[in-house]
């Protein structure tokens, strides 16, 4: 089982629980913040597909609670660049203090809902740490509006190098990755809802179906027609 809901309190957040086996978490362009077994962790930006609870010291399939965060607003928060999370599961009690993170764990086990303990500790930790990166913002931005590389440089006024440099801080790889796992997100929403995939295609600017099928199975492990709704999976699940 899987659910998720917007977080009211931290901006552009998503707060989900995932309770026994599921299938692998894809590509989005997030960190998520992770509570499961009294520990606190943490989930990188991710490249390619990921086995769901795969976690360290975890058995697979257990009680997850968690919190997904836009993406590139994570590493101001938790103080550490993304490139060095990429594809990783970590404690976090390897990024922030020992004893901070046991009381910070507990207090989250303390509630009702682990995800209000979760979104209460980002809420606080944001208040007392930087704004994330404004050219993060600016690169999400025109991505989705098709912007190239060299275009979103000159937007934001920086070298193509430079901005390499501060998206693969800010998400934990370069622009063009980046655009390649929104697209390939907007690809399979509309996959799920049961849009043909020559639609799809042309919707979020692949250059034909070829194109989409090679980028989906690139990025997830599977083909296009595998995330498509089927009889014993409603549209959207």
């Amino acid at each position: 089982m899987y659910e998720e809901r917007a977080s009211p309190l931290v901006p552009g957040a998503v707060l989900w629980r995932s309770d026994g086996p599921g299938g692998a978490v894809l590509p989005d362009g997030c960190m998520d913040l992770l509570w499961t077994g009294g520990r606190l962790l943490v989930a990188g930006p991710d490249t390619g597909p990921h086995p769901a609870g795969e976690i360290p010291g975890e058995a697979p399939g257990g009680p997850f609670w968690g919190l997904r965060f836009a993406p590139g607003t994570a590493p101001a928060l938790l103080g550490v660049p993304a490139h060095e999370l990429r594809d990783r599961r970590v404690e976090l009690a390897g990024l922030w203090p020992g004893a901070e993170v046991r009381r910070l764990a507990e207090r989250t086990g303390a509630y009702t809902d682990p995800r209000d303990g979760l979104e209460e500790l980002a809420r606080a930790r944001a208040a007392d740490s930087g704004p994330p990166d404004p050219v993060a913002a600016a690169v999400r931005a025109g991505l989705r509006r098709g912007r190239s590389v060299a275009a979103l440089a000159r937007d934001v006024g920086l070298g193509e190098r430079q901005l390499h440099r501060r998206s693969l801080d800010a998400f934990g790889y370069g622009p063009r990755t980046l655009g390649r796992v929104l697209r390939l997100q907007r690809a399979l929403a509309l996959l799920r809802i049961g849009t043909p995939q020559a639609q799809v295609a042309y919707a979020v600017g692949y250059a034909d179906q070829a194109h989409l099928g090679r980028e989906v199975r690139a990025l997830t492990g599977r083909t296009p027609g595998a995330h498509a709704p089927t009889p014993d999976r409603a549209p959207g699940g």
